[in-house]
């Protein structure tokens, strides 16, 4: 396609790898190279896509509503979240089921959610070792996973919910949808299994159980009464008085999991080990909490963690029409993507762009198009108040009740896990103390730091 900004002149297979094992230097190296606009080329994509990390040309592709989505997200995901999905639906469609969507994530209706969060953090953090070493991110997936089950899902069957907790997680896994290509290219170059056979095994037995979980919640003659997402959408309505199928019910389910559980996670797991790498940031959050009259510093924490730890790097559209912004050209056609770790390391947005200062956002909100860790515009991630809000509830916890260390000196580096910027090591730390209230600690061990 000509036309578009230069961009790394490695063949696609060497752009794909070194994006998987080292996204951030690969971001760095063509920003450095070739600027703020850039293209790349990866294995499994039909077109190249051009990243961007400048405010103005962010708010340029979001703002134009008609802009669509890339060919290769659509192709990757509709298999796994169906072809009525929020996430996947363009123009009418989209605003409809966003619209319809929307109010179960927003105001006094995530109240309602508030009491689950707590009592599903306080069973994990039950469970934890006192004195000994484990992966932190592995944990908080535990949580989320659960909170979804619960407020979102509403599934109260345990053998149903046992069942789910073990199959969600493993599709998750399997639906990368770079390395998914490139596992179905080799198996075709050297006449191996097809890697989609196992997934497709996997999502016929999702499927089975959330259709039966429709199934009866429909015949629930509390329905009217209950307060999970999926019981609130089954009692909406469209505007000409039609409701969701069982089956585009079952694909807002999987999508509001693809959205909420691995990403919330992996954000909770990396605001902690940003905490415990900075003390005086720690000790400010501990304070707060305990005086309990306001939660500034607590909102403030999570908006920096997410703009110094974004969890999904890109969040792309394709163009309906051109875009033509202060220099930049783009033809109709091309896909597009913020790189949101760029955007939220510039300098000019923010001083000292690397150093974790949550101080930053206490006097000033951040600028609409500088920070884009849920992306932005009309598909701005639907859950995004959601899932801030569960972080709050369980970094609260965490802080208050227990007393977390981190394991080795340095914090943990990035790794693109699945769609996410997760930490290397899972945030490795050890619990020292747990509150009391939470769980007490077992015969012969001691509330006391451990040497």
């Amino acid at each position: 396609m000509s036309g578009l900004p230069p961009g790394p002149s490695e063949p696609p297979i060497v752009q794909t790898l070194w994006w998987l094992a080292r996204p951030v230097s690969f971001m760095e190296s063509c920003r450095r190279r070739y600027g703020d606009a850039f293209t790349v080329r990866f294995v499994g994509f039909e077109r190249p896509t051009v990243f961007l990390s400048d405010p103005a040309a962010i708010r340029a592709l979001y703002s134009e509503q008609s802009n669509g989505l890339p060919r290769g997200r659509t192709v990757a995901l509709r298999p796994v979240l169906g072809a009525d999905s929020v996430l996947l639906l363009e123009g009418p469609e989209h605003i409809a089921r966003r619209r319809l969507m929307l109010p179960a994530f927003h105001g006094e209706r995530m109240r309602s959610y508030e009491q689950i969060v707590e009592e599903v953090a306080r069973a994990e953090i039950e469970s934890w070792p006192i004195g000994e070493t484990f992966p932190l991110h592995p944990r908080m997936q535990a949580i989320t996973l659960e909170v979804i089950l619960r407020a979102v899902f509403g599934v109260v069957d345990e053998h149903r919910r046992e069942q789910l907790r073990e199959r969600l997680p493993l599709l998750l896994d399997q639906n990368s949808s770079i390395l998914l290509q490139l596992r179905v290219l080799l198996s075709q170059r050297f006449r191996g299994p097809d890697p989609r056979a196992r997934l497709n095994s996997m999502l016929a037995e999702i499927d089975e159980l959330l259709l039966a979980e429709i199934a009866e919640r429909r015949e629930d003659p509390e329905l009217e009464r209950r307060e999970d997402i999926l019981s609130l959408l089954i009692g909406a309505r469209f505007e000409d008085g039609t409701q969701m199928s069982d089956r585009e019910l079952r694909d807002q389910l999987l999508t509001l999991l693809l959205a909420g559980h691995e990403t919330t996670a992996t954000a909770l797991a990396w605001t902690i080990d940003l905490l415990l790498r900075h003390p005086r940031a720690l000790e400010r959050l501990k304070r707060e909490i305990e005086e309990g009259e306001q939660d500034d510093y607590m909102r403030a924490t999570v908006t920096e963690a997410l703009r110094l730890r974004p969890v999904v790097p890109l969040a792309g559209r394709k163009l309906a029409g051109d875009l033509d912004i202060e220099g930049l050209r783009l033809p109709a056609g091309t896909d597009v993507t913020p790189a949101i770790w760029l955007t939220h390391m510039r300098e000019d947005l923010y001083r000292q762009p690397r150093a974790f200062a949550p101080e930053r956002f206490l006097e000033e909100q951040p600028a609409t198009y500088g920070w884009i860790p849920f992306g932005g515009g009309i598909r701005r991630c639907l859950g995004a108040a959601f899932a801030e809000f569960e972080m709050r509830i369980v970094l609260r916890m965490l802080v208050a009740d227990c007393d977390l260390r981190p394991v080795g000196r340095r914090g943990e580096p990035i790794k693109r896990r699945n769609v996410t910027f997760s930490p290397r090591h899972g945030t490795q730390v050890r619990l020292i103390f747990r509150d009391r209230a939470l769980g007490a600690p077992q015969v012969g061990q001691s509330p006391q730091p451990v040497a």
